[in-house]
């Protein structure tokens, strides 16, 4: 693998030792083949450990199987990718419900599955949605990037909003929920408010509108990612989700109604501010049945 890019503006001075390991993070193992084998280019030279790179720097890195070898994954169907954007290292789908992001065995077809066929190679998420949810999903195209997608997604750089269907006029136009979450000891699939313990959760709600038929369109704002956060919540505060067959059974709803429909962040490599939306059809279909 060999990637070029240019060192973006707003990036400070460092050396070459500090750029490959906090900006980019590049385990020791692989910045040590990276020095010995002189893979790093910087204005197309070879360079020192402790020379300085600078913004408008091209820094080129070239890596060889070994350093990150090829993994290999069962291909998908290419045709089940919405693509929203791609470029070098990363691409976002939306992704449709009912389908895994990743299998749980090696040879089960997902989400992952169905994006690497659609790139030509092996992509790695970043994280992910349930089955049922749809909606804007991110993965990495090489091993290269996603610990430095990992660390934006742990510092809480990466933004999500989510757009859902519940039941109840949700009366408060601002609501914040801080219930923690942990396993249901009936069900293994569910989650449940614990407050004594579980794991600290909150959740930002928005109404967005109120429906006649006593439903409501809100949006969601995750400050922390534990299982099921939106559902659990939404439930414990008497407004399940439509459509959910965990935590809302008798709705008679085609669809669990929770959909990611924006993702942002600022792309670590360029530094630019990226933005992006998109619903899903079935989502828009219920709504309006729905709403």
């Amino acid at each position: 693998m060999k990637f070029t890019f240019v060192i973006p503006d707003s990036l400070p001075e460092m050396t070459v030792k500090v750029f490959l390991e906090d900006q980019l993070l590049i385990p020791r193992k692989i910045r040590h083949f990276l020095r010995i084998k002189k893979h790093i280019l910087i204005n197309q030279e070879e360079v020192h450990w402790h020379q300085t790179v600078k913004a408008g720097d091209e820094c080129q890195l070239i890596f060889d199987e070994e350093d990150y070898p090829t993994k290999e994954i069962v291909w998908g169907n290419p045709n089940l990718v919405q693509e929203v954007y791609q470029d070098q290292h990363l691409i976002i789908v939306n992704k449709p419900e009912g389908m895994k992001t990743h299998g749980n065995q090696p040879d089960e077809i997902a989400l992952l599955n169905h994006v690497s066929a659609y790139v030509g190679q092996t992509c790695y998420v970043v994280h992910r949605l349930d089955k049922e949810t749809s909606g804007l999903v991110l993965f990495a195209k090489n091993p290269f990037i996603l610990p430095i997608l990992n660390r934006l997604l742990e510092k809480k750089e990466i933004f999500r909003e989510y757009w859902a269907l519940v039941d109840g006029k949700v009366g408060t136009k601002e609501l914040i929920f801080r219930d923690k979450i942990g396993r249901d000891r009936h069900d293994r699939r569910k989650r449940v408010v614990d407050q004594k313990n579980g794991q600290y959760a909150e959740t930002q709600v928005t109404r967005l509108k109120p429906f006649q038929n006593k439903t409501s369109l809100i949006r969601c704002r995750l400050k922390t990612g534990r299982t099921h956060q939106i559902r659990v919540h939404l439930s414990h505060h008497g407004h399940p989700i439509l459509g959910d067959p965990l935590y809302n059974p008798h709705s008679k709803t085609k669809r669990l109604m929770l959909h990611a429909f924006k993702l942002s962040f600022v792309h670590p490599l360029t530094l630019n501010k990226l933005s992006f939306t998109a619903l899903s059809d079935t989502f828009e279909r219920e709504l309006n049945q729905n709403g």
